[in-house]
């Protein structure tokens, strides 16, 4: 589940919106899968989990504004905003049953736009979670206001970028708004308590993410009536990056 530097050939049905990239389209496939990608992170991420998961499943990954073929439009920088957003383009794709999966922010704004479903009165099959405290677990952090040194510095650490793109100013300078946009959402996010959502909640975090204490992420049991479970898998913020085939395993298992 490394991040793909080039673009990826995509299917986009018309009259949909730009958001939703459908790698290896299932059309006949019973349940669908949503994928979101984690800040900085874009649609093609998720194409190994798309390869892996058709056609038991038809898979859409989430393409942020900003990135890759959306690059010449404005990031957004506030979870609410990409939610409300997503929210009424996802909405036409409830025609089968629907599970969500977002790593780290993707998390964050999976959950929101659930929320935002259940209240249309729209539920979804299955919630997954992948490296993330539970939307009540807040920290402060303030990543997104530094300089681009250390805003890079935090990104090397948590190994969430490929290191071609490290190594390529022209690159970095392409990418970098996007970057920013997203942890400054993510980083200015505040949870509004509301009611539990109806759905089950899959949890999976790295043993050594220094972004999600494992009392943090046992804490989206709060978020949910139907059920929660969690995973643990040794690594640090990205360890699906090295456990892909673990990974993709447990959410083809929470679709079901």
């Amino acid at each position: 589940m490394t991040e793909a530097v080039q673009d990826t050939t995509t299917t986009i049905t018309p009259g949909r919106g730009d958001w939703t990239r459908r790698f290896h389209p299932a059309p006949d496939a019973e349940r669908r899968l949503v994928c979101f990608p984690h800040a900085g992170g874009s649609a093609s991420y998720f194409f190994p989990v798309s390869r892996a998961i058709a056609p038991y499943a038809d898979v859409l990954a989430i393409q942020y504004p900003g990135r890759q073929d959306r690059r010449h439009e404005a990031c957004a920088e506030s979870i609410d905003a990409l939610a409300d957003a997503l929210t009424a383009e996802l909405l036409p794709w409830f025609d089968r049953p629907v599970t969500f999966f977002g790593h780290s922010m993707g998390a964050m704004l999976a959950f929101e736009v659930a929320r935002r479903l259940e209240r249309r009165g729209v539920a979804l099959n299955g919630l997954c979670v992948s490296g993330r405290r539970a939307p009540s677990r807040s920290r402060e952090e303030r990543v997104h206001l530094g300089g681009d040194e250390a805003l890079l510095a935090h990104i090397v650490r948590l190994s969430g970028t490929d290191s071609r793109v490290l190594g390529d100013p022209d690159l970095l300078h392409l990418v970098m708004p996007a970057i920013r946009a997203d942890y400054k959402a993510v980083e200015t996010y505040t949870y509004t308590d509301g009611p539990p959502l109806s759905c089950p909640v899959l949890v999976l975090t790295g043993d050594d993410d220094p972004q999600v204490t494992l009392d943090e992420a046992r804490a989206w049991a709060e978020h949910t009536d139907g059920g929660y479970e969690l995973k643990v898998f040794p690594g640090g913020h990205f360890y699906l990056n090295s456990l892909a085939a673990d990974v993709t395993a447990a959410v083809r298992a929470h679709l079901g």
